[in-house]
C-alpha cells in the first residue's frame, strides 16, 4: 500500500535585524513515501558570512533542530542523516531537501536566519512560534 505525504507550504518571515530576513513560499505539495522534496526558503542579510537554520516541528512538540548551512558548510544534527536532510545556500536561498521520504518526516518544517546582532539561537526557538510555516503531511 502506497501512502502519500503533503508538504503545505505557508510563508515565514523571520525578522533578524534592520532587513535580515527569510521567506518560505505558500502552496502545497504531495509526495509519495520515498519520494525526494525541496523545501524553499530565500534570505535576506547585510551579514556578508550568514547562517541558516532548518528546524522540524512534529504535532504537539518543539521544534527541533535539524541542520545548520554556513558558507560552504552543512552540519546535521545527530538524529538527522545527511544521505536523508540536506541544504546548502546557494546565492540568497538555502533549500532543504528531503530523501526517501518517510511517514515520520510529516512536520512543520522552519528555515531560520542566525540573528545577527546577538547570535543568540534561543531566540530563534521563541520567534519561530508565531511564525507561519512549512507543514508535511501524511495521507493514508
Amino acid at each position: 500500500m502506497e501512502h502519500w505525504l503533503w508538504i503545505i507550504l505557508a510563508a515565514l518571515v523571520f525578522e533578524c535585524k534592520g532587513a535580515d530576513r527569510v521567506i518560505q513560499p505558500t502552496g502545497d505539495v504531495i509526495a509519495a513515501e520515498g519520494d525526494t522534496v525541496t523545501l524553499d526558503c530565500s534570505f535576506e542579510t547585510s551579514n556578508p558570512s550568514p547562517t541558516l537554520y532548518w528546524y522540524k516541528q512534529e504535532v504537539n512538540n518543539f521544534p527541533k533542530y535539524i541542520l545548520k548551512c554556513f558558507s560552504k558548510t552543512v552540519e546535521n544534527a545527530d538524529d538527522f542523516e545527511k544521505d536523508r536532510f540536506n541544504a546548502t545556500i546557494i546565492n540568497n536561498s538555502v533549500p532543504l531537501k528531503i530523501q526517501k521520504l518517510q511517514l515520520s518526516d510529516s512536520a512543520v518544517y522552519y528555515c531560520a536566519l542566525q540573528p545577527t546582532v546577538t547570535g543568540n539561537t534561543k531566540t530563534l526557538y521563541k520567534n519561530l512560534w508565531s511564525k507561519d510555516n512549512t507543514i508535511l503531511h501524511n495521507i493514508h
